[in-house]
């Protein structure tokens, strides 16, 4: 018998110091790197391709409307149908929804303000000219289409 007890020794802490550093440079990483969706599509959206195309700054003055068939055609019917935001929505909406878009942006900057119809390929071009009196009626003359860089068919 020994006259002194050995002390055991376990497994040594483990340093946690800089976990808090590694979490928060994670979250920041994720929170820089990460985009939201604006709008989910409820159209059918195969974007046409073009050859010259030019890239958009400023997308905070863009409003998109989307155009084509209802993914939901049992919901929506049949045919070319237009989206706006969030909803599937007439002709007539147009107007309210540019207006809308003018409001919530700063005066100096409305002269820049776009609107980009991001049209499907088998949509018709009587739905596109459509869209286009109804922006000409309320002076919203920059119109942009989308379109996918490759050869024209």
């Amino acid at each position: 018998m020994s006259k002194f007890n050995k002390k055991k020794k376990g497994l040594p802490a483990i340093n946690t110091s800089s976990l808090p550093d590694i979490v928060f440079m994670l979250l920041f990483f994720f929170m820089v790197a990460t985009t939201m969706r604006e709008t989910s599509v409820m159209v059918a959206q195969t974007i046409p391709t073009a050859t010259e195309i030019k890239k958009l700054q400023d997308k905070r003055l863009i409003s998109y409307i989307y155009v084509g068939e209802a993914k939901d055609e049992a919901a929506y019917g049949k045919g070319d149908k237009i989206q706006l935001n969030d909803k599937i929505s007439d002709i007539k909406e147009v107007r309210s929804f540019i207006f809308a878009a003018r409001e919530g942006v700063n005066e100096d900057e409305r002269d820049y303000m776009t609107t980009m119809i991001k049209a499907d390929v088998k949509c018709s071009v009587g739905t596109i000219n459509d869209i286009k009196k109804e922006l000409r009626a309320i002076n919203a003359l920059k119109i942009t289409y989308s379109a996918r860089r490759g050869e024209v068919e």
